[in-house]
Order: structure tokens, then sequence, then C-alpha cells
């Protein structure tokens, strides 16, 4: 029977919605990351799911079709299949998310994993991958967002629908920093997607980070120990799940923590497939998967609700100019720079409000504010710069009156940024600073 017939076989059979006949391959070929089926290659396409028969953790996504077969990324952590295994086609991952989610921690394919009972599914599935709004049709940003957090509401401040990244390198307080922006006010859902964490800070997280927007807060989990796929999946989930609450007309808070792990997951992913590495290890399918992801944030439609996403991106030794640290910075609205410097003087939230910017400030700023802002941030750049000729004892009082100004006023303005993590909000942060000023 040609391969044509055998098309247009399958196609009828899904039409009647039966599985009168079952399509089974076989497996040829096993390798540490990955496996290979036979039989199945007329019948499939580029992310299918594969099920083991016989096995319940034998299940997969085709990465790749050849004529020999079709390469197969398991989401199981293991592989434990032996030559011959019978493989079929199973349904693609969908999701029908419901209200009844929030206050629930689910993995990447939306199984609850918090002991609390199957989840209730709503009554429209989503689909994972969904297309952005049409650019035409979506929503402007103008909303100002509070997240009372001094540093970022004054010199990078917020908007309902904004995208924007949180660059830092390990232990620099990128993970505190998120935990005080999910419990900013204003959202009616917040969705965290936790890519590749320690097993350990899960509940760490859930319990004391999020404090009380956990009732209102889906999180979607893989560890670090969980396979390429899971991780690679679990900010896709968290979209859906954003794009859902998105769509009822909510503004939803979107935290995917990190995406430079979704990138790691996407590299490993495309090397088994048997793409080239062409910048850093990376392979060119990770620098197309990662605007996909990110453009989905952001408003909806218009009349629809929003996604404000906040996006962290690990810096690999704290290079800023990382290849998917520089292809995430140029698609996001804003970035917020950690310092390892500023955390090391014990000054928290370490953002490095110099090299930190955000590409909506003009709709929350009024003109004073714009113009103290600007002021603010030339005497911190003069005090950064002579700090080595102060050390040294190279400044003399009276004659250069900006650095007297900056010697007076930055001090002042770094103990009036540092914030602990449990520390009451900001209610409004120019006048915090005004007050932090003013003091003698």
């Amino acid at each position: 029977m040609s391969t044509t017939r055998l098309h247009a076989l399958a196609d009828r059979l899904e039409e009647l919605g039966g599985n009168l006949i079952q399509v089974t391959g076989h497996v040829t070929e096993i390798s540490p990351s990955s496996f290979r089926v036979a039989g199945l290659t007329p019948f499939v396409r580029l992310g299918d799911r594969i099920d083991i028969i016989d096995d319940e953790d034998g299940m997969g996504e085709i990465v790749r079709i050849d004529p020999d077969g079709a390469v197969v990324k398991p989401f199981s952590s293991r592989i434990e299949i032996g030559l011959g295994a019978r493989a079929r086609v199973a349904n693609r991952v969908t999701l029908a998310p419901d209200a009844s989610w929030r206050g629930r921690i689910i993995d990447a394919l939306a199984q609850p994993i918090d002991g609390g009972g199957h989840l209730r599914h709503g009554e429209r599935p989503v689909p994972i991958d969904a297309e952005p709004p049409a650019a035409m049709r979506r929503g402007r940003v103008t909303e100002k967002v509070a997240t009372g957090i001094r540093a970022i509401d004054v010199f990078t401040p917020l908007c309902a629908g904004q995208r924007i990244g949180i660059f830092a390198g390990s232990g620099v307080g990128k993970s505190t920093l998120l935990s005080m922006l999910a419990r900013a006010h204003g959202f009616d859902t917040v969705v965290v997607a936790l890519v590749g964490e320690r097993g350990r800070e899960l509940r760490e997280f859930i319990e004391e980070a999020l404090g009380e927007a956990r009732d209102s807060a889906i999180v979607v989990a893989a560890t670090s120990d969980e396979s390429a796929m899971r991780r690679r999946l679990a900010p896709r989930t968290a979209m859906a799940i954003a794009e859902y609450f998105r769509d009822q007309g909510q503004s939803v808070l979107l935290i995917i923590d990190s995406v430079t792990r979704y990138a790691h997951a996407a590299r490993d992913v495309a090397l088994a497939a048997g793409e080239p590495a062409v910048a850093r290890g990376y392979p060119p399918s990770v620098f197309s998967d990662l605007p996909k992801l990110l453009e989905r944030a952001g408003p909806g439609l218009e009349g629809s609700g929003s996604i404000t996403g906040i996006f962290s991106v690990l810096v690999d030794g704290d290079d800023h100019n990382d290849p998917v640290a520089d292809a995430i910075r140029g698609t996001l609205d804003g970035h917020v720079v950690l310092s390892r410097t500023i955390a090391e003087q014990g000054r928290y939230p370490a953002i490095d409000i110099l090299a930190s910017i955000s590409r909506l400030a003009h709709h929350v700023w009024g003109p004073e504010q714009r113009a103290l802002v600007m002021r603010l941030r030339t005497l911190v750049a003069r005090f950064e710069d002579t700090r080595d000729l102060r050390l040294v004892g190279g400044y003399q009082p009276g004659q250069d009156l900006e650095l007297d100004q900056a010697v007076v006023a930055v001090p002042k303005l770094y103990g009036a940024l540092t914030q602990l993590p449990h520390a009451p909000s900001s209610e409004d942060g120019f006048r915090d600073l005004a007050e932090a000023l003013r003091a003698q």
C-alpha cells in the first residue's frame, strides 16, 4: 500500500474518532538521552508523543524524523526500555486549565505533585504552543504596576503586560528578588514556573516566598534532576495556563525562573535531534525557540487581559554578553541587572540601577520624576567613577560641586534602596527616597 493511501486511511480513522486500528512500531536504537523507533514514520510529525506499550513511564516526544525512523526524547530522566519494545503514537500534551488550579503545584505535564488530589479540568483545552496574539490587534501597555520594591518602582518601573528580565549570576539574590515580585498586588492570578531549580528550594519558595500570594498562584515545577524534556516543557505549560486566564480578562503575573535553564534543556533536545552547535554550544533552534516563548507574554487582544512576564536569566560566569542572555535581552521590554559587587557590599536587592532599564518607563514617570531619576543616575555614576580616587585620598571637598553632592546623597540613596525580603512593601518609592535624602 502506498504512503499516500496510508495517510488517507489514517486521516479517515481520525475523522471517525475511533481506535479501530492501532499502528505500532518498535525500538531499534537506544542512547543515553534518546531512542529510535521504526515503523511509525509515515504516521508521525515532529512534536508528536510516543508511548511505549507495557511501560507506563516510557513516554517521549519525537524530535527528529528520517527514513530510518523517528528519534524520541523521553520525558523520563532514565531510559529503561529494551530493543524491540513496541511503541505507538499517543495524543499530544494538552491542557484544560480551571480556576480551581489556583493554589496547586503541578509538574510539566500538568499532573498534581502537591498531594491535593486530582485536578479539575476546564471545559476548554488550550494548546501548549499557542501563537502570540496578532501584533496589530494586541492592547497597548500603559498601566503602572506597583511592585513595592523601591529600586524597581523608581528606576525601572513596570507596566501591566510588560516583559522584563532579571539578569544575574548565581548566588546574587535572583530568587529572593523574584519572591518579592511574586507578592506584588494588583494581579488576579500568579503563575510561577520553576525550571531546573534545586529540589529542596521548591517547598521553601512556595511556603515562604509566595506568602499571601500562594492561594492565587499556580506553580509549575521541573527540578534540576528531571529530564531535559520536562524542563523544556515546564515554561510552555506555565505560559499556556497564563494565556487561559488572560483570555478570561484577568491580569496575570507570570514568573519563569529561569529562562536560561529552559535554553539549556532546549539545547539538549536539539543536540539529540542532530542539530549542530553554532554559538557556545547552542544549536540554532534555541535562538528561535526563545522569542516564540517570550512573545506569548504581554497584552492580549484588545478587551482581554494581559500577562506581565518576569523572566529570570542566569548569566553564566557573570558574562552578560552570553549568547542566550543577549538574545533574551533584545526580546524583552527591559532588564534588571543584579550585581555581585553590590551583593558583596551587603546591599539587597543587589540591583545595578545604572545597568538596568525599563523601556516603558515613560508611561509611568511624570516630567518631575523623570528629571529626578536622571539626576540621581548622574550622581550615582559620578560616585562610582570616583570610588578609587576617594579611597586613595584624592578627593577634596569644595573643588567639585557635583561630586560633593554625590558624596552626600548617594550613600543615603543606597540606604533607602536596601530592602529586606520580608520588609513591608513600599507604598510610594519616590516619597521614601525624598524622606531619605532629606535626612541629616
